[in-house]
Order: structure tokens, then C-alpha cells, then sequence
């Protein structure tokens, strides 16, 4: 059971920022490829503490524990804090009154982690919102984005594992992806002591 927790966080955290940092400096190259060095120069900062964010989280996770954001002030500023390292502009609307187990909150980070990953590299999208709360005894959070949809969990380990990694919890991952977009994934998890 740790050992499948561990490659879960691997995969939807230290994995996913390192497809970010990957996907920065192919922007870097094709500025430099234009002979434009001070438009890359902004792009090299980014990759700069995308780097160093992915050190550290692989640090957290020798260690293991959570991603220290998510430890320190919880889902909110974490998500808060993936949506300004996103390659694609993200609005973040999760309002919660207090915060859930931290099983939960971790579960909510590796899911919209990997949501925001996904919209990036294969939907192409321009736009991702995220919005969440307390729904009466569960956390929902639905992650949507502009892309061109058509994800299929069959075709990928990814959305399989997001699944499995709600289901580990007690709870559901839905999506809704036609082809042409919009992309919706939907995570609901239990929270414990609220009916």
C-alpha cells in the first residue's frame, strides 16, 4: 500500500512539475531558435524555480510527507500555488470553511495536479478553472478546461491512476471530455465528521 502511495505521488507530483519544467524549456529553445534572447529570458527564470520547486518537493517526498504548501496552509494556497507555476492561465475559486483530513487534501492536490498537466500537454488548452468546496460530508472539486477534449481513461495510466487514487479514499472521480472540449473532472471525496 505505501509502495503504490509513493509511485501515485511520484506520478501526480514530482513527475507532473518536471513535465512542466520540460515543456518551459522547449519555449526556451524556440525563442532562442527566433534569435530572441530577451523574450527567453523570462522563460529561463520560470524553469529556474520550477526546478528548484520539483527538488524540493522530491525532498518532501524522500521525507514523506506533503508537499510543504499544502502541509503548511492547506488545499486552497496549494492549489493557488500550482495554478501560478501552470503553463496555462488558471482561475482558482475553492473556498472551504476549514480544512479537510489531510488524506483528503492530498488526494485533492495529486488530482488537480495532474489535471492541470493534462490540460497543458495534451488538450492544448488556454484556459483552466478550478472551483471547490464542502458539499454537506464530501469535498468536490471540479477542475475544467478550454482544450479540445477527447481524454479516455483507457488510452492512459494517468486518469486510471486519479481514479483509483479517489477510489483508495472512498471516493469518485468523473469525467466529461467530448471531443472539442470542454474537459470537466470531478473529484468528490468523504469528509470526515460532517453529515
Amino acid at each position: 500500500m505505501e509502495r503504490r502511495r509513493i509511485e501515485r505521488d511520484l506520478h501526480d507530483g514530482a513527475q507532473q512539475r518536471l513535465l512542466e519544467l520540460g515543456m518551459t524549456l522547449v519555449a526556451v529553445r524556440m525563442e532562442l531558435d527566433d534569435g530572441d534572447a530577451e523574450a527567453a529570458k523570462p522563460l529561463v527564470r520560470r524553469a529556474a524555480d520550477q526546478a528548484g520547486a520539483v527538488l524540493a518537493e522530491l525532498r518532501e517526498l524522500v521525507r514523506g510527507i506533503h508537499p510543504r504548501v499544502l502541509t503548511d496552509l492547506g488545499l486552497p494556497a496549494a492549489i493557488a500555488e500550482l495554478a501560478d507555476r501552470s503553463t496555462v492561465p488558471v482561475t482558482v475559486t475553492v473556498d472551504l470553511p476549514d480544512r479537510p483530513p489531510s488524506t483528503v487534501e492530498a488526494t485533492a492536490y495529486f488530482v488537480v495536479a495532474e489535471a492541470f498537466t493534462n490540460a497543458a500537454r495534451h488538450a492544448g488548452a488556454t484556459q483552466i478553472a478550478v472551483r471547490g468546496g464542502r458539499r454537506g460530508a464530501r469535498l468536490v472539486i471540479e477542475v475544467r478546461d478550454d482544450g479540445c477534449g477527447g481524454a479516455d481513461p483507457a488510452r492512459g495510466t494517468g486518469l486510471t491512476g486519479l481514479a483509483d487514487r479517489a477510489d483508495a479514499h472512498g471516493g469518485a472521480l468523473t469525467l466529461s471530455s467530448p471531443v472539442g472540449g470542454p474537459t470537466v473532472l470531478r473529484l468528490e471525496l468523504p469528509w470526515p465528521g460532517f453529515a
